[in-house]
């Protein structure tokens, strides 16, 4: 992303990927696929796992390929060249990055104000959640060492308080209360998937390494998967932990809280204030992974036409687009209820991971890859999304209504840009977007 004299070592693109899996998805998401898969939750964070090392092995092979800043953004233009279609899923994956970014800010600041016991202040809420925004804003304006050192510190503090819980958790826990007998059915069980597999969606934080990490042919694929194993060993633990302890309606009352009110009975009050705690760090962590991945999103889209020209213009150590990044993500906290657009933001996701499953098929012969592996990859995530619908269909249809309005806005967006730039150059006016965005 920047010009500077990088790198990135394997462990430490570990640890943005771990970083940015674990952030608000194991505080946030428990209640609600216990909610789903109950006892067997443990399960479906295992299958979730696998999923996401499925879909990780085709984003490698890309990756290694094709090293670049962008990630998905690279691979489909790649894929499918430029044209309108890679331009508006390039946009859905930015617009997808930008709602998780306020998701996260959001879970931040939730936290943090029950923390300080200012529980349902939404004002508290929003200024917690800016402020973190505009502190890791800081932090990734003065470039890639900034942002590994900051990461690596707060994934080590999470995963030692994390550990040090499920190990606790572990050894307290009921074994009554982990009985096959009390499973829901299988189904319950791959619907919960959905949600799981949303979990480790940051894994693919990683590709935007390419360009910063070393030997990225070899390592690029050896942090994706050891992330992932270390992320699946960690949500699974911790999973028996929290229904080994706890009634599945206790938990799903406790909801995004699960880990703390699982801490009550084991370490006390004490225990809900230090994992609270770890949670502000973890979600720090997945935070500043993510905003790392939003900037160079924006920067491989202006090399490639789909943004204005500033976007990828350097600033101190970074990009002009974490500005824009920043600037949009605070309006998203402020002004919008971002429950439902979190479900739409992972259909969205998922559908851009199939999308560049499919497209992987195209290049397959310069990746080197395994055809099979890249087929299953294209299938279990387009599984992962029809489970999903279904799941979320028995309730409404907002969520799909959602998603195709996210499709048709990418596909406006695209189409607006491409003809205001061709305005442009045919006027020879230079400065339109820069007018526009200032």
């Amino acid at each position: 992303m920047s010009n500077s004299t990088k790198k990135i070592s394997l462990w430490s693109a570990v640890g943005i990927g771990v970083g940015a899996m674990i952030g608000a998805g194991i505080f946030a998401l428990m209640g609600q696929a216990g909610a789903i898969a109950g006892k067997a939750v443990y399960i479906s964070f295992i299958l979730g796992g696998l999923v996401a090392a499925i879909s990780g092995y085709s984003l490698a092979k890309l990756g290694a390929r094709y090293p670049a800043a962008g990630g998905i953004v690279e691979y489909v233009v790649k894929s499918f060249g430029v044209n309108i279609f890679t331009g508006a899923i390039s946009i859905m994956l930015y617009l997808a990055t930008l709602i998780s970014l306020a998701l996260l800010a959001k879970a931040f600041g939730s936290y943090t104000t029950a923390l300080l016991n200012l529980n349902g202040s939404l004002l508290y809420t929003n200024i917690f959640a800016l402020s973190i925004m505009t502190l890791l804003g800081i932090v990734q304006y003065f470039g890639i060492k900034k942002i590994v050192k900051f990461q690596n510190i707060a994934i080590i503090i999470t995963i030692i308080i994390l550990v040090g819980f499920a190990t606790a958790g572990l050894i307290n826990m009921k074994p009554q209360l982990m009985a096959p007998a009390l499973y829901p059915s299988s189904n319950k069980i791959l619907f919960s998937i959905a949600i799981t597999f949303f979990s480790y969606e940051g894994f693919r934080i990683i590709t935007h390494t390419a360009e910063d990490i070393v030997n990225p042919k070899k390592n690029l694929s050896r942090a994706i998967y050891i992330s992932i194993a270390i992320t699946m060993v960690l949500y699974t633990a911790l999973a028996i932990a929290v229904f080994g302890n706890l009634e599945v309606d206790k938990v799903i009352e406790a909801k995004d809280f699960a880990l703390a009110e699982t801490a009550k009975p084991i370490f006390g009050v004490i225990g809900f204030t230090i994992i609270s705690i770890a949670a502000l760090f973890a979600i720090s962590s997945s935070i500043n992974a993510v905003l790392y991945a939003a900037t160079n999103i924006s920067y491989q889209m202006a090399k490639e036409g789909q943004l204005p020209g500033f976007f990828a213009k350097a600033i101190g150590s970074t990009r002009e687009g974490l500005f824009v990044t920043v600037i949009v993500t605070a309006l998203l906290i402020v002004f919008l209820n971002l429950l439902q657009i979190a479900a739409v933001g992972s259909i969205t996701v998922l559908f851009i991971h199939a999308v560049t499953h499919l497209g992987h098929l195209k290049v397959i012969q310069q990746t080197k890859a395994s055809k099979f592996m890249v087929i299953t990859a294209l299938l279990t995530t387009l599984g992962v999304i029809v489970l999903f619908l279904i799941y979320s269909i028995e309730d409404s249809y907002t969520i799909l209504y959602l998603f195709l309005g996210i499709l048709a806005l990418s596909f406006l967006i695209e189409i607006v840009i491409r003809s205001i730039t061709h305005r442009k150059v045919n006027k020879g006016s230079e400065g339109f977007f820069r007018t526009i965005f200032k």
